[in-house]
């Protein structure tokens, strides 16, 4: 046999082997939808089937239509080799990561489709039970968003638009950094075992201008869901920092990430069906888009509004300085729960425009965090911070405690940073840094309990050795 035909034999081999991957890919991609080659619309969304072609090629009937136009018109048709043309390139150009593909919808014929029940959802009493395991305080807020939450899921469940048509259970949350807003946010997507988008408003621009679009709060959620429609449809989309996109004052050139951008999220609040990229932020032409209806998810909307309550005085302070009725300009400047008592005409004095407060009609604020909250967020919760440094040293058979008087330490020092809880893992890890480093060379050692002297820099760690009583110990590196 000359070289040739052993070339020729080893060629028809690897062609063999390259078909029978390409069916066990066919095989393993069967769940995901087929999608034009030139266009990108997946099959569901063509108005007829798709023409397969060689090398796993797909295009829409449309497509192929206007690509006969273009040769009919044209004048000048240049006709090439195939046996020039590199198909390997070809097939790098149409293969897709299956972050962007998307799945099948269910079949309602063969499978009987699992409706949406209420009962799967949580009353609010439980609900709100189950936040108080995680969140520390904000009784207020977590009965608000309870109630919400499972009116919410109540419209989403029964569907029945045609005796008494029910709103939506849009929210904004008010309250300061560190309070716990998107924390409460995340614990109740967990505990609902829905899809739940995180997105920050500070990057949201006009459409046209260089930043995400509205709607690619939507890509997100698509893509949570694993990219399945019907699931995202049910989600949650959380928007913080929603006040960085109020009205800019004094200002002589357009505002493209303020009062645009509320423009734009209106038609996301209400409900309506938009064409999002899936896998992508931005839109583009090799990018498959995918119609989702916005009618049923829930969007949440948070923030920290720090000059709101300087508005709030303001108002509540509007009354003549001079007089029997009237009122010091301090007399509320102590107060540390003034943003409770916000108006939708202070939100409007904001910068937030009329209708994009209509479209969010609870709203609820969050309290400010004081020294007893502080103490309980550091031992109380199921994932307290205290917990998660005492499962570390178990892990060498050392036993972490913590004096009241350390809490109250921490606490304080958190308080005057004022960044909320946040505060409270930088104050802890600063201190834990050496008693970590230094544990793990004795083995000897069995209980380290932190007191408010070492805190202070006056004092040491109590050190108890394994059968030996605590002793303080000098030798951590300060």
């Amino acid at each position: 046999m000359s070289e040739k035909d052993q070339d020729l034999e080893l060629f028809d081999q690897e062609e063999n082997k390259k078909e029978n991957v390409n069916i066990s890919d066919e095989e393993k991609d069967t769940e995901y939808e087929e999608y034009c080659f030139l266009c990108r619309r997946s099959e569901s969304q063509c108005k007829n089937k798709l023409i397969h072609l060689p090398n796993q090629i797909n295009i829409c009937p449309e497509c192929m239509q206007k690509t006969f136009d273009g040769f009919h018109n044209s004048s000048n048709i240049q006709f090439f080799d195939m046996n020039d043309f590199d198909m390997s390139q070809l097939n790098l150009l149409n293969s897709m990561p299956k972050r962007q593909r998307v799945k099948k919808k269910k079949k309602e014929e063969s499978k009987p489709k699992k409706e949406f029940h209420i009962k799967d959802v949580p009353p609010p009493h439980q609900m709100k039970a189950q936040l108080d395991e995680y969140v520390i305080g904000q009784e207020y807020a977590k009965k608000v968003i309870s109630v919400a939450v499972y009116n919410h899921y109540k419209r989403v469940a029964t569907n029945t638009m045609e005796e008494i048509e029910i709103d939506k259970s849009n929210m904004l949350m008010i309250g300061p950094t560190g309070s716990g807003k998107t924390y409460l946010v995340k614990t109740l997507a967990r505990l609902l075992d829905v899809p739940l988008a995180i997105t920050d408003a500070t990057s949201l621009t006009e459409a046209g201008y260089i930043g995400d679009d509205v709607e690619s709060v939507v890509s997100k959620l698509l893509a949570a869901a694993d990219n399945d429609v019907e699931k995202a449809e049910r989600g949650i989309i959380f928007i913080d920092e929603i006040d960085k996109i109020a009205k800019k004052r004094n200002t002589n050139s357009r505002d493209v990430s303020g009062e645009s951008v509320q423009q734009g999220l209106l038609k996301l609040l209400e409900g309506s069906v938009v064409e999002v990229p899936v896998g992508a932020s931005s839109k583009n032409a090799m990018v498959p888009l995918e119609q989702i209806n916005t009618k049923n998810i829930l969007f949440i909307c948070g923030g920290a509004f720090p000059e709101l309550e300087t508005i709030i005085k303001e108002r509540l302070t509007k009354q003549s300085s001079i007089g029997f009725c009237s009122d010091l300009k301090d007399k509320y400047d102590n107060e540390p729960n003034l943003i409770s008592q916000v108006t939708m005409e202070d939100l409007r004095e904001f910068g937030m425009i009329p209708e994009f407060i209509g479209r969010l009609p609870i709203i609820y604020t969050l309290d400010a965090l004081d020294k007893n909250m502080l103490i309980q967020i550091l031992k109380e919760p199921k994932n307290a911070i205290l917990k998660q440094y005492q499962k570390l040293l178990a892990l060498d058979e050392v036993d972490l405690q913590f004096e009241q008087g350390a809490l109250e330490v921490i606490a304080e020092r958190a308080l005057e940073k004022k960044t909320g809880a946040r505060a409270l893992r930088a104050i802890i890890e600063k201190f834990m840094l050496d008693i970590m480093y230094q544990i793990p060379k004795d083995d000897n050692i069995g209980r380290v309990t932190i007191t408010r002297e070492y805190l202070e820099n006056r004092g040491a760690p109590l050190i108890e050795m394994r059968g030996i009583a605590a002793l303080p110990s000098n030798n951590l590196e300060k």
